[in-house]
Formats: C-alpha cells, sequence, structure tokens
C-alpha cells in the first residue's frame, strides 16, 4: 500500500491544472494524458464529408481522481447529403480513462475503457450496446516533433456480421510554436467478416488561451470503403477548480 507521501508524489506525475489543455481531437487518436483531477472539459466539433454531415460531435471529460477521468461522447446529429442515406442521431457513450504511465519524457499510455448504448436511430446506430477498449500512446521527441498512436478494439455482440473491429492509428505531430500544431495521421480499420478501410488525416490546433483551443482536419479515404473526404472544425474549453482537495 503506498503511503502518503509516495500518493502525493504520484499525483504530483498526473496532470495539473496548469497544465495546457490536451484533447481527443481533431485526431482520430486521443490523447495518452486524462484530464486534471477536478477539472471538466468540453471537446466539440463539426464534420462534413461526401456522404454525410455531423455535428455537434462532442465529448464531455471530467477528471474525478489524480490520472483517472470519466467522459462520454453525447449524441450527435448525422446528416445525409444524399437523397438516399439515412439522417439521425448516434448513440450516447460513457466511459473510463485511466493514465497509466504518466513520467515526463517517456512513452505516455493510458487505457480507456467505454460502450456505445442504443440510444440513437436504428439507422444510423447498430444494434444493441457496443463495447469498446482503447489504448492511445504518445512519445516527445525533439525539437518539437512527437509520435502518438491508438489501438481500440471495437466489440459488437448484437451484430449478425462484424462483431469486432479493430482500429489502429499512427500520427506524426510537430510543435510550430508554442500555441499551434500539426499532425499527419493514418487511421485504418479491420471488420471481422469484411473489408478493410485506411484514411489519411491532416490538421492542426491552436491554443487561444491556457485552457481553449480551436482546431481543424482534413481526411482522404485511401480505398472505396472510406469516404472520400472528411472536413471538420472544432472548439473545446476546460474549467479547473471544479473540486477542494
Amino acid at each position: 500500500m503506498l503511503t502518503t507521501a509516495e500518493a502525493r508524489a504520484e499525483a504530483e506525475k498526473c496532470p495539473r491544472p496548469e497544465d495546457e489543455i490536451a484533447t481527443d481531437r481533431p485526431d482520430v487518436t486521443n490523447s495518452s494524458v486524462v484530464v486534471p483531477f477536478g477539472s471538466f472539459q468540453s471537446e466539440n466539433g463539426i464534420n462534413s464529408g461526401a456522404r454525410q454531415i455531423d455535428g455537434t460531435n462532442t465529448r464531455w471529460r471530467l477528471g474525478i481522481a489524480p490520472c483517472l477521468e470519466i467522459l462520454v461522447d453525447v449524441p450527435s446529429y448525422v446528416a445525409s447529403v444524399r437523397a438516399f442515406g439515412n439522417s439521425g442521431w448516434t448513440d450516447v457513450a460513457p466511459a473510463v480513462k485511466w493514465q497509466i504511465s504518466p513520467l515526463p519524457g517517456k512513452i505516455d499510455l493510458s487505457v480507456t475503457a467505454g460502450v456505445f448504448l442504443p440510444t440513437g436511430t436504428a439507422e444510423i446506430a447498430s444494434r444493441g450496446a457496443q463495447p469498446y477498449l482503447q489504448f492511445p500512446w504518445s512519445w516527445e521527441l525533439r525539437d518539437g516533433w512527437g509520435l502518438s498512436g491508438m489501438l481500440t478494439e471495437f466489440f459488437r455482440p448484437a451484430e449478425l456480421n462484424t462483431t469486432r473491429i479493430t482500429e489502429t492509428t499512427f500520427v506524426i505531430e510537430k510543435k510550430l510554436s508554442e500555441k499551434m500544431s500539426l499532425f499527419t495521421e493514418y487511421v485504418g480499420d479491420y471488420p471481422v467478416g469484411a473489408g478493410p478501410s485506411f484514411a489519411l488525416n491532416s490538421g492542426g490546433l491552436y491554443h487561444l488561451t491556457h485552457n481553449q483551443q480551436v482546431d481543424f482536419h482534413f481526411a482522404i479515404g485511401l480505398n472505396h470503403n472510406t469516404p472520400s473526404y472528411i472536413v471538420g472544425v472544432g472548439y473545446s474549453f476546460r474549467i479547473d477548480g471544479l473540486f477542494s482537495r
């Protein structure tokens, strides 16, 4: 069992309110760090593609303990841009995220466990509950360069054909200044019993303040299973000090 001093030392390695906002967007790869204890973070965006428009895609995150947060993906409305497409609401998806290795200068790693609940429109959302596990990681290099990625397993027990999807991502990021970064990301989805999909996603983010961010991204599909393009913009903010220590 950790002593009080050891527990305090471990907590000091976790994100703190004085750290800049770190979001799970605009790339598919989520942040490898959680929000600080006692902080609430709202991440919002709108995407437009060749097949559909969706928004606002919103994720709420709350730091409930050092290196631990709860989050929820709020339902967003998906509108088809073609006459024969479907429109409707996506599922709500609560989750828990734990930052495993918060040591500075090392590879940061987190694990997220969540579930998509069957609350959305039947034509848009899939059948039944859909649990998932995610493992986002990041590695800071020299001169503002960084690498990151994520492995995700989506489980779809109520589906007849595709019962599981494995998703892998890999990101190269460059910090141009204290406030602005650019990235390029590869995203691959590998469904069981169906053909894979591949996409290349690029974009950037800008910190308006210590706890506010605007971002953009542009993705192109690399095969016929992926939308030909997706364009998105977003705004995120964080409120600190909600809980007393």
